[in-house]
């Protein structure tokens, strides 16, 4: 039985840009709490990560402050502005960490999570701050929601068209993280790090065995002949499958596209979708793939991107 009906709906049957690793660490940690048994991905071993674990190399021991917000930027006008943003002299930092969500609100970074309206504010706030001449974005994230995803990067992208902008990899850009990171003007990874996983999963879980088990029989009644496609009380229509895979296979299209859009020569969509979602650490060559622009010790790129805004 459905035990968490909000946080599941957050997790199965929609899509979403994360690492599959991430999902089954998702479904490791919290799916038999969802479901009152064992849930697993097949073919996916949990992905043991969490968000700047060994600290931030960047900012160590500065958080984000509680976000929200979205449509006409509520959080840029109801917030301090002084709250929005990291400054370093006149550059910028916005922390981009854990599992990226759609509508988010107050939720920031002390929650292992980064809203994408919480993002969505910092980014205008430096692109309207006249004292802002450059952004660094500190990237650790397995991805997240789709929705959303795509607006934000965008912003960074319109943001790196007027200044300078940087994403510094501290230690991954999976999937949604990858989205976002590829829309600054150059990446950096730590030989530590990872990148990549461009493509969408989603995940659908059929309830129909352990019900029965439990003595409990569910009637699904519907008016229309698709209402009901997908519901968890049933096993999974082959066609209804084929749609969902459709609809999937849309998405990462539209994921390589915007990469190939930000990334230009240097990673094409074509280059993307080549990949078939395939991960990258150090050992792959991802700055010869196009994936990234540097292997280096984030601390130190971050300082050598600093000190050349400095006065």
């Amino acid at each position: 039985m459905i035990r968490m009906p909000y946080v599941a709906s957050r997790v199965f049957n929609t899509p979403v840009a994360v690492h599959p690793g991430k999902a089954a660490a998702i479904l490791a940690g919290i799916g038999g709490r969802i479901v009152g048994g064992t849930v697993e991905i097949d073919g996916s071993e949990p992905l043991n990560h969490v968000a700047f674990a060994q600290g931030r190399p960047i900012l160590e021991g500065i958080g984000l402050r509680p976000q929200m917000g979205r449509l006409g930027d509520p959080l840029g006008q109801n917030v301090d502005p002084s709250h929005l943003l990291t400054r370093f002299g006149t550059v910028a930092v916005i922390t981009i960490e854990g599992t990226l969500v759609h509508k988010g609100k107050w939720i920031g970074t002390d929650s292992g999570e980064t809203s994408y309206e919480g993002l969505w504010a910092q980014i205008g706030a430096a692109h309207r701050d006249p004292a802002v001449e450059a952004v660094v974005f500190e990237v650790d994230s397995c991805g997240g929601e789709v929705s959303g995803a795509f607006d934000v990067a965008d912003a960074i992208h319109e943001l790196s068209a007027a200044k300078p902008t940087i994403a510094i990899l501290t230690d991954h850009a999976y999937s949604a993280g990858y989205l976002l990171a590829s829309a600054a003007r150059s990446i950096v990874m730590p030989v530590s790090g990872g990148c990549g996983s461009i493509g969408v999963i989603t995940l659908h879980v059929d309830y129909a065995a352990a019900l029965e088990e439990a003595g409990i029989k569910v009637t699904v009644l519907a008016a229309g002949k698709h209402k009901a496609d997908g519901n968890p009380f049933e096993a999974l229509p082959e066609d209804v499958a084929t749609k969902v895979r459709g609809q999937l296979e849309a998405l990462r299209k539209e994921f390589a596209g915007a990469v190939g859009r930000y990334r230009g020569a240097r990673f094409s969509a074509a280059d993307a979708l080549a990949t078939e979602a395939r991960d990258f650490d150090a050992s792959d060559d991802p700055v010869g793939a196009g994936l990234v622009d540097a292997i280096a010790r984030p601390s130190e790129a971050f300082a050598a991107f600093v000190a050349e805004f400095q006065t």
